[in-house]
């Protein structure tokens, strides 16, 4: 299949596809006489895997390491649930930190008129830091 199809096929953009080959993360598929890239099926799975591994927050190295694991029938399924949890740790850490910056806008909102007046309290703050 072509670039359209596999992504298509996949959900993942045709940009990001071109990007995940130039990683690595999926090998170069073969190119027809046209000179158009040529998907399998296989490569079309690989990419939901990339796709949903990103959807739970997995950066690219961590990917990488996913994918690694799972080609290898020998891995072990707690170095699959080390990555997961600390996977896991990080996104707390950074709900955390997104719950302050949310509670500081809604506090600065909260002293804002809101109305006609120039006066702003967000304005103020964000000039003191």
């Amino acid at each position: 299949m072509n670039i359209g199809q596999a992504s298509k096929a996949s959900g993942v953009s045709q940009r990001m596809i071109r990007h995940y080959e130039k990683l690595s993360l999926i090998p170069a598929p073969p190119r027809r006489d046209s000179g158009y890239r040529d998907y399998s099926d296989s490569d079309v799975h690989r990419l939901r895997f990339i796709a949903n591994a990103r959807d739970l927050g997995f950066p690219i190295t961590e990917i990488a390491d996913l994918l690694s694991l799972w080609h290898d029938r020998d891995r072990a399924s707690a170095d699959v649930k080390a990555l997961a949890l600390a996977r896991a740790a990080d996104l707390g850490r950074k709900a955390v930190a997104l719950e302050r910056m949310r509670a500081a806008l809604v506090d600065l909102a909260g002293k804002c008129h809101g109305d006609g007046r120039p006066d702003c309290p967000i304005i103020d703050e964000l000039a003191e830091k």
